[in-house]
């Protein structure tokens, strides 16, 4: 039975793997000023509520990956302009944000919060890192993009909060229960629907 579920976990991580690498690669993300608002955070919550923290994490990292190909390539044009400045720290920062908002994701789900409250944390945790990384590493940018000092507060709240945020945790918000409630009638047994 163990093993089952070993398998199952594993098999389904691997599924959802080819739907991060498919939105990421294929659909890309919505562009919005030099921010993207993606639609890959919904498989990662999916991971993070069916198989728990770890395979979130893996999840996050893969998309992490997938973005730094897209900065180093120059097809994510905010985050060329990042790595162009401080490729490493850019880099990081793309991995640390995706692998952290699948894994508290994650965590959420495994202590039995609602499904609204891990599809909530991913997008909380990823812009979250992601403004503290552009304030702690690249504040020239930010005021640059801001279009100077006295507007970066104004820029991050409405931009940034505003857009991209807001954006994100509506799609998950709206797609995750959707989705689990699906596959709950399709794939699972009783006692699977009932952890859902």
């Amino acid at each position: 039975m163990k093993n089952s579920l070993f398998v199952r976990k594993l098999v389904g991580t691997a599924i959802l793997t080819a739907v991060v690498l498919s939105l990421q690669l294929v659909l890309g993300s919505v562009k919005f000023g030099p921010f993207n608002i993606t639609f890959t955070l919904v498989p990662i919550i999916l991971g993070a509520v069916l198989y728990g923290p770890l395979s979130a994490a893996f999840l996050g990292a893969v998309f992490g990956l997938t973005v730094c190909f897209s900065v180093i390539s120059g097809n994510d044009a905010g985050g060329f302009v990042l790595f162009s400045q401080r490729p490493i720290i850019t880099l990081l920062l793309c991995l640390v944000k995706s692998t952290a908002a699948g894994y508290l994701a994650g965590l959420f789900a495994k202590r039995k919060s609602t499904v609204y409250l891990s599809a909530a944390v991913a997008p909380l945790v990823n812009t979250g890192i992601f403004i503290l990384g552009l304030v702690v590493f690249f504040r020239d940018t930010l005021v640059l993009w801001a279009n100077g000092e006295e507007a970066v507060i104004q820029f991050i709240l409405f931009s940034i909060l505003g857009v991209n945020f807001l954006a994100e945790l509506l799609l998950n918000l709206l797609l995750v229960p959707v989705i689990l409630r699906i596959l709950a009638g399709v794939r699972f047994t009783k006692d699977e629907i009932e952890n859902i």
